[in-house]
């Protein structure tokens, strides 16, 4: 019986807020929290309405010097609870605001990875299928500012322009992967869509998911009259961007997995719009 009421004694205390102990070692952590957090979410779409997705999700904040540890499940419970909506910029800040308060820090920030379809349509015979595409949301907030970032990776077709001239028959050709972040001023937006088929528009060719006979005659003619090095599509993604006045900063990179080689090639640029 005693040691019965001993268990009922110390099921009615306060557990301790070990995390919460006081630390001397005066070193603030820049980053800790939650990392490869998977979640269904909800993109909005260009087209109204919105598409369901499995996000793969890094959630951290700045973690003050008196502080021993955070409280990791509250990171859970915040992307949780803001799930269960749409995500655009506008709730990742909210959801940025609500794990500084539940944790209070200084500054959060946010990575979101999930896979987003597009239909596209063959070139030739008009056969739609969907396609996939590496997508990512970033965001990062303090008590003064508040950074959205829009990530893609677009597939393309690159036709080697040396290969196609010193060649009595045909050229190699190889797919690409172009990626690309971009910031925007305030109250903007860009669109997944608008995003993917402005970089499509740079490759040799185009990537689909499904063709016909005739798709494939026209996708491989249309790389062998486009033909373009992999600094060629840098450079045309580049201007392109540079061309959008919403945009403030981008970050891209174009990877080709050569087809004739046992390595890859790349370029990459960053810029920021000067005021």
């Amino acid at each position: 019986m005693k040691e019965e009421n001993r268990a009922l004694e110390m099921s009615h205390k306060a557990l301790s807020d070990v995390a919460a102990e006081a630390d001397n070692r005066g070193i603030t952590i820049q980053r800790v929290g939650v990392k490869d957090v998977h979640l269904p979410i909800q993109v909005r779409r260009k087209t109204a309405g919105f598409v369901g997705a499995l996000a793969r999700i890094d959630l951290a904040v700045e973690l003050p010097h008196h502080f021993r540890g955070t409280h990791m499940s509250r990171f859970v419970e915040v992307l949780f609870d803001f799930g269960q909506h749409p995500i655009g910029p506008g709730e990742i800040a909210e959801m940025l605001a609500e794990a500084r308060k539940r944790l209070g820090a200084r500054r959060a920030d946010l990575r979101l990875a999930f896979k987003y379809f597009i239909t596209k349509s063959a070139p030739a015979t008009s056969a739609e299928s969907a396609l996939d595409y590496d997508c990512l949301f970033e965001g990062e907030q303090d008590e003064s500012a508040f950074v959205f970032t829009l990530g893609v990776e677009v597939p393309v077709t690159l036709l080697c322009p040396c290969s196609k001239e010193i060649s009595s028959r045909g050229a190699h050709s190889q797919r690409a992967t172009v990626r690309v972040k971009v910031r925007t001023s305030p109250g903007e937006i860009i669109w997944i869509e608008d995003l993917v088929s402005l970089i499509e528009a740079q490759g040799s060719s185009g990537v689909y998911p499904v063709l016909k006979r005739e798709d494939e005659k026209s996708v491989t003619e249309q790389a062998y009259d486009n033909p373009k090095f992999v600094e060629d599509i840098l450079r045309d993604v580049v201007s392109a961007l540079r061309g959008d006045s919403r945009i403030t900063w981008f970050e891209v990179s174009c990877e080709s997995m050569e087809s004739i080689h046992n390595h890859s090639v790349f370029a990459y640029q960053q810029e920021e719009r000067k005021p």
